[in-house]
């Protein structure tokens, strides 16, 4: 097989959602437009439902399965097992430390945070990250889905459950704390209001799916949601929302990202609900304070669930919609190529670049 890493990678993490077909982790190189499924390592009925690149080693990758933790250090060819304290947990989430280049952390479901600090040979779960839920959730077992780790304060790190909120750690991931109670007071506002798994109208507030922070509002922390997009300036003690519908007449925000190339930029997916008809792409320029759609040109067919955005060229990026639809551009979104995942990529999770 021919080694493209020079021109970078774009990888897709898809689980069988409905009535879909495929599954597992699907390879692509930049600028090509076909779709290599990644098996050597991975169980066959694998469900990825989480990629993690290591921003140091780009050929290092992280993804999280129903069957635990996989770890590749060839850009995906090959896949090793990680030997997590509880093999088959279902891992939605892994976050690498910054600046301790051992300390890989994994969030899991039911909601609890494993971590190992010598890259992934030896893990334990963190004792306080079981936090209770806040509803009761009847079947849906919440989950641990995206983590975020402090740039300037390293040891300050949250995540955001579906469907629990957000939970806080100040000790590197040792322990963890809700941090939901100004959450539920602006679910008093009408608009704010919305039950669909349970009969207590907090659950949209808690609906969380996406967590980003960035370097240039430290402290700041912006969280994507079924409601919108909403952010904290004191460490997740209060929220205020940032009222994205003045910007876009769709508001149910499935993932946020920070530019890799300006810590300033920020991108968001916005679609109508989680299992919605169409989904879009916007970016914001000035930390979300406002924000305007990227993707005039396409036509996604299905809620718009995540983002890769290039490390080496800013004006390269991809989305992804559930039923397995990938744009591309390589002109900062000016124009957009599609390029679908294989017929019945209907889970379609995860995306990443490398």
């Amino acid at each position: 097989m021919k080694d493209s890493s020079a021109s970078g990678y774009v990888f897709a993490g898809v689980t069988r959602w409905q009535r879909g077909t495929q599954n597992g982790l699907f390879r692509m190189t930049v600028g090509d437009g076909r779709w290599e499924r990644m098996s050597q390592g991975l169980p066959e009925d694998a469900y990825v439902m989480c990629i993690t690149v290591d921003p140091v080693d780009r050929a290092r990758i992280f993804i999280g399965t129903q069957h635990g933790v996989y770890r590749s250090t060839d850009h995906g060819t090959r896949w090793t097992k990680l030997a997590l304290p509880e093999p088959d947990a279902h891992i939605w989430s892994i976050a690498l430390h910054p600046t301790r280049r051992g300390t890989v952390l994994a969030g899991a479901s039911p909601v609890g945070v494993f971590r190992s600090d010598d890259g992934g040979e030896r893990w334990r779960r963190m004792p306080g990250s079981a936090v209770p839920d806040r509803l009761r959730m009847g079947a849906f077992v919440n989950r641990v889905m995206r983590m975020a780790v402090n740039p300037v304060e390293p040891d300050e790190m949250f995540a955001v459950l579906e469907v629990n909120g957000v939970m806080r750690s100040r000790d590197g991931g040792e322990t963890w704390r809700d941090c939901n109670d100004d959450l539920l007071r602006l679910a008093e506002q009408p608009h704010l209001k919305s039950k669909v798994l349970t009969d207590y109208e907090q659950e949209g507030i808690l609906d969380l799916h996406a967590v980003c922070m960035t370097a240039a509002a430290p402290g700041a922390l912006f969280i994507a949601g079924r409601l919108g997009i909403f952010l904290s300036e004191d460490g997740a003690e209060t929220w205020r929302d940032l009222e994205v519908g003045r910007f876009s007449p769709l508001t149910y925000a499935r993932d946020i990202r920070v530019s890799p190339h300006d810590p300033r930029t920020l991108y968001a997916t916005l679609s109508v609900a989680a299992s919605g008809a169409t989904g879009t792409l916007y970016r914001s320029a000035d930390l979300g304070a406002s924000w305007a759609r990227l993707d005039h040109s396409i036509e996604a067919d299905s809620t718009m669930m995540a983002i890769a955005l290039d490390p080496r060229d800013a004006s390269v990026i991809h989305c992804a919609t559930r039923s397995g639809q990938v744009f591309g551009t390589h002109d900062g979104g000016v124009t957009w190529k599609e390029c679908p995942l294989p017929e019945g990529s209907l889970g379609t999770y995860a995306l990443a670049a490398a």
